[in-house]
């Protein structure tokens, strides 16, 4: 690991915050702020370490803007983004109520203890049930439910989910924390506490290099694995940077197996869901929580 690239990101990850926050209100474009967030990080030395995640309600992630979305920020809105330096990461989430509503606030102000309490817990030699078993008891005091099936993750070199998984939940697997980079995620819900899949999300990762024989969708192929390698990117960026020509070319990609397109995550039970997320650097005699300043 590169230590120093890693605090790096998240110092990266902590001045975006700092900036976005007070820019997000009720109707603002959710397409502006996630350019702004991305091109923030670009002043600032990094890259986007994939495309910002701003999910609405129920969405609980994995809603990034279209290149001509009109969507405006309204609800539980999730703001989830993080930077990267060669390949290494920060990953980090907050949530904002902009209804003025005391259920929303509830659900954010548990998904922030409960990741207060994951962060208070990780170390290594920790289960990650462990971990998971003060994240759900959090959520559960203020009457809420953890989402089960997503979970906190591994991060490695241009690899986002590596690794082992920090559930939300105390999943009995007993897998014992090692040094390494984690991001913990808590999500809170009011709904049943599981997610499924929504719509195509226009987030897209490369799974195969493979030849396709259409000259545009070659070109973008190598752009792709050059750029990205195995980082998340979206067709936003792409048609940024090709034109609408990539709007086909990705479709291309796609059928031919060298893409991955994300859906949209939605809660089961059309639930609101809250978001909070850090990244956690494990060393062999200590840690620091690199997305925030207080470490």
């Amino acid at each position: 690991m590169d230590n120093k690239k890693i605090i790096q990101a998240g110092k990266i990850a902590q001045e975006v915050k700092k900036y976005i926050k007070p820019l997000i209100k009720k109707n603002s474009s959710l397409l502006e702020i996630a350019e702004k967030i991305e091109n923030k990080i670009v002043e600032l030395g990094g890259k986007p370490a994939f495309p910002t995640n701003l999910s609405i309600n129920e969405i609980a992630a994995h809603y990034t803007p279209s290149y001509n979305d009109e969507t405006l920020a309204h609800g539980l809105l999730k703001v989830d983004f993080g930077a990267h330096m060669d390949g290494w990461a920060s990953d980090t989430a907050f949530s904002i109520d902009l209804e003025n509503s005391n259920e929303n606030k509830k659900l954010i102000e548990a998904s922030e203890k409960a990741l207060q309490k994951a962060e208070e817990t990780i170390t290594k030699g920790v289960t990650t049930n462990e971990i998971g078993k003060f994240i759900q008891e959090a959520i559960e005091n203020y009457g809420f439910s953890p989402i089960i099936n997503l979970s906190g993750h591994q991060i490695d070199q241009y690899s986002l989910h590596s690794g082992l998984n920090i559930p939300n939940i105390d999943d009995r697997r007993n897998i014992k924390i090692h040094p390494g980079l984690y991001a913990i995620e808590p999500f809170a819900t009011n709904g049943n506490g599981k997610v499924k899949d929504g719509k195509l999300s226009g987030i897209y990762s490369l799974i195969d290099y493979r030849n396709i024989r259409n000259p545009d969708a070659r070109e973008i192929l190598e752009y792709i694995a050059e750029e990205y390698q195995q980082l998340p990117f979206c067709s936003r960026w792409i048609i940024k940077k090709f034109g609408t020509r990539a709007i086909i070319a990705l479709k291309q990609l796609e059928q031919n197996g060298n893409l991955h397109q994300y859906a949209q995550l939605v809660e089961s039970g059309k639930g609101i869901v809250a978001q909070t997320e850090n990244t956690v650097l494990i060393e062999e005699n200590g840690k620091k929580t690199i997305t925030t300043k207080e470490s």
